[in-house]
């Protein structure tokens, strides 16, 4: 295997001068690293030696590895522990996603590393948050945006709830959440010297991503119940319809200057949409035409106009289409086609840098770089695991 070079710093991107540690977890938790990492922030990324058992995919595959270097270290020795707390000395942010308790018996919690580094942010990503009677039960994404109310209203009426994968919970709830706090602490402990704790919850973060769907609710606009929310496929005008060749295009000009463009369009005469009584006609009409043509042909009709109507495409074919070729939404990277950086900034564009790589690739270089001393001591003691393949 081919170790890549470090990265020249300063790195490329907003977040260029974070100095951020990493202990490596599943799924939000490294996704929220990807992120930081993706806008600039140099972050190292703490494996076990031997890698997660949790991997789904190849190392060179997993771009939510992407970034960062990678080092592994024996967490459950004392020098190993010593050697997070170095790396913690000089950085900005730790971010861990242990069950609550875990690093504080480690010997990492946020006591002992604020006693190293008291402008520390401590980021703390779990499914149900520090406290609370589920705190320390196991969970996965669908859990915890179960009982935060968010999974029930999603899918049709009559039927089961649909999984939004773990788009919802995991990175909408978790990731996001956490990353917006980590660097809200930040810019205090910046302008305070003090650091603090960031509780990232997904319980929390998917509730709060609730927050219109709660004024709906409370508003009395909405019942709460499965597909009757105009966003929830209630409405005939806000679904998806199926296409002659068994594709779906997805339809949702809510305002009626947007439907107008829907009716111009579409090719045969529509029931009036005011007419509530008249719902169930509309629907079938609008299924029955949609069925008489391709997804192409559909596609083509509707164009770059604003009738909001979209190809529904699959993910293999989102790679290639042609908005997303246009603005680089997604890119090849050291042979592997992922999403580029996003959000977008003027004055200081974000780049992908490292790529993917086994746990403890870059064990030697990256604890050369943050200034640990005797790195060759600390593989020869097994304490720190250097991948040679």
């Amino acid at each position: 295997m081919t170790v890549p070079e470090p990265t020249p710093s300063p790195r490329p991107g907003p977040l260029a001068g974070v100095k951020v540690v990493e202990i490596v977890g599943i799924g939000p938790g490294p996704f929220a690293a990807m992120l930081l990492a993706d806008l600039g922030a140099d972050v190292i990324r703490v494996d076990r030696p031997g890698g997660n058992a949790m991997k789904m995919t190849a190392p060179q595959h997993d771009i939510l590895a992407r970034g960062r270097h990678t080092v592994a270290l024996d967490l459950k020795s004392p020098r190993g522990v010593e050697v997070v707390l170095d790396l913690v000395a000089s950085a900005d942010i730790l971010i861990e996603g242990f069950r609550p308790g875990v690093t504080e018996r480690l010997g990492f919690g946020p006591e002992a590393c604020h006693a190293r580094n008291p402008a520390l942010v401590y980021g703390r990503m779990t499914g149900w948050g520090q406290d609370g009677p589920l705190a320390q039960s196991a969970g996965h994404d669908m859990n915890y945006i179960s009982i935060a109310g968010a999974l029930d209203p999603l899918g049709r009426m009559g039927e089961a709830p649909g999984f939004p994968m773990n788009l919802l919970g995991d990175f909408g709830g978790g990731s996001l959440y956490l990353v917006t706090g980590v660097l809200a602490a930040l810019t205090h402990a910046r302008a305070t010297g003090e650091g603090q704790v960031v509780d990232a919850a997904i319980t929390d973060g998917a509730a709060h991503l609730m927050a219109m769907a709660v004024s709906m609710q409370q508003g009395g606009i909405w019942d709460g119940q499965r597909g009757t929310n105009m966003l929830g496929s209630a409405v005939p005008y806000y679904d998806v319809y199926r296409t002659a060749d068994d594709r779906y295009m997805s339809v949702g000009p809510l305002e009626g200057q947007f439907w107008a463009v829907l009716v111009e369009r579409i090719g045969v005469e529509l029931p009036d949409r005011n007419d509530f009584g008249r719902w169930g006609e509309l629907r079938q009409a609008l299924t029955d035409r949609f069925a008489e043509k391709t997804q192409a042909e559909w596609t083509e009709i509707f164009g770059d106009s604003d009738a909001c109507v979209a190809p529904v495409v699959p993910l293999v074919e989102a790679y290639d289409h042609p908005h997303n070729v246009a603005r680089g939404t997604y890119v090849e990277h050291h042979g592997v086609t992922q999403p580029a950086p996003a959000p977008r900034f003027s004055a200081t564009p974000a780049e992908l840098t490292i790529p993917p790589a086994a746990a403890g690739t870059h064990t030697r270089e990256a604890l050369t770089a943050w200034g640990i001393h005797d790195v060759d001591g600390l593989i020869a003691d097994g304490i720190a695991v250097q991948r040679e393949d």
